[in-house]
């Protein structure tokens, strides 16, 4: 019977609509509030924080270096919104799927807040079906699994208890819970990730955001997340966009993520493309009142000297959004034997212009964002 209400329940669920200076979680802490609507403030003011992934865990060349990070190494400032990721988690390992230790992990965030920074965290959750796989699994059906009366439910919940447990550890000097921009099931336009397009319906997954987002904050009494919506850079129009949105009760935030492939010399399709996304983007956040943000984008080893200034920047254009954030600093990847990082490091060819980047009115990163006090 239980199994049977809570499938109902979550169906029928709604927090409320979130009020214009409101996260969508009605009982939100007083600083994932104030962080709610300073990002608003923020992103009004045509100010852009600049994020990167893992970046005070490692960088090329190094790693676990104490107060360290290869964008403070080349600007002298820490980004503004560092990016972490829980998958692993959910099977108890020590270990993220990068490699992080949990424990060390929570420290870095911490370390983050207390200067100032922005904290988002995604979840490359294992699929249930397909554990060999990791999130990369596609098996068509996993969502209905893990849905309340399906046959990996329980699991489901297990695993939220562990995602739970982690987010609720992060605390302030003060003992305050740290506002974290939640972005689970992210990329989900996609055709990669068993949550994605070609695993799931559009039903099911809505079905699978709202009772996550219910058993966070009603059974495990989670408030300080800001929830992020996320889709590859694949739609094409606001309907396609749109598509799996949970709904505007559910949301806080509206974002895509998009990658350079080509030689900005030669091609200018990532500009052009990231444009039109941007477009689409702009026009949900206005139609809805939401955060809008570029959540993950990059080129590979950067060998364009002028990619910060000359092609990111483009690709933004005017559009008015909270950050934008890069992949991580890996350094030599064995995988596909080639180097593999997205933000510059000392003598790295885009050095320079990421300076000027950095130096630009717009672009923020910690120093500039822990003046502003988001979190009061």
């Amino acid at each position: 019977m239980r199994k049977i209400n809570s499938w109902i329940f979550c169906l029928v669920w709604v927090s409320g609509v979130a009020a214009q200076d409101q996260p969508a979680d009605p009982l939100a802490t007083k600083e994932t509030v104030n962080l709610y609507r300073n990002l608003k403030q923020l992103a009004n003011s045509g100010g852009i924080m600049f994020g990167h992934q893992d970046d005070l865990a490692y960088g090329v060349g190094w790693k676990y270096v104490p107060g360290r990070s290869d964008v403070k190494d080349v600007t002298g400032d820490y980004p503004a919104v560092y990016g972490w990721d829980l998958g692993g988690i959910e099977l108890d390992n020590a270990n993220n799927l990068d490699g992080i230790p949990f424990k060390k992990m929570r420290q870095y965030i911490q370390e983050g807040y207390e200067r100032g920074g922005v904290i988002t965290i995604s979840w490359h959750a294992r699929s249930p079906l397909g554990k060999e796989k990791g999130a990369w699994d596609t098996t068509h059906g996993t969502v209905r699994a893990i849905l309340p009366g399906g046959e990996q439910h329980a699991l489901y919940t297990e695993w939220l208890d562990k995602v739970a447990a982690f987010l609720l550890s992060l605390k302030g000097k003060k003992g305050e819970l740290i506002p974290v921009l939640f972005r689970p099931y992210h990329e989900l336009t996609g055709n990669w990730f068993w949550w994605c397009r070609n695993a799931c319906t559009d039903f099911e997954f809505k079905t699978l955001w709202r009772f996550t987002m219910y058993y966070l904050q009603q059974e495990k009494k989670v408030h300080h997340l800001l929830y992020v919506y996320n889709t590859s850079g694949d739609f094409t129009t606001k309907a396609e966009f749109l598509q799996r949105y949970p709904d505007d009760d559910m949301v806080d935030m509206v974002s895509f993520d998009a990658y350079q492939y080509e030689d900005p010399q030669t091609n200018d399709w990532f500009v052009k493309h990231t444009q039109v996304l941007m477009g689409i983007l702009d026009e949900v956040a206005k139609e809805k009142n939401k955060l809008a943000a570029f959540t993950e984008t990059g080129y590979e080893a950067i060998p364009y000297a002028h990619w910060w200034t000359e092609t990111l920047l483009k690709a933004i254009g005017e559009y008015k959004i909270s950050y934008v954030l890069v992949w991580r600093n890996h350094g030599y990847a064995p995988w596909n034997q080639k180097m593999h990082y997205y933000a510059p490091y000392k003598g790295q060819a885009s050095e320079a212009d990421f300076i000027k980047f950095y130096q630009l009115e717009r672009t923020l990163f910690e120093k500039e964002v822990a003046e502003r006090k988001l979190y009061k």
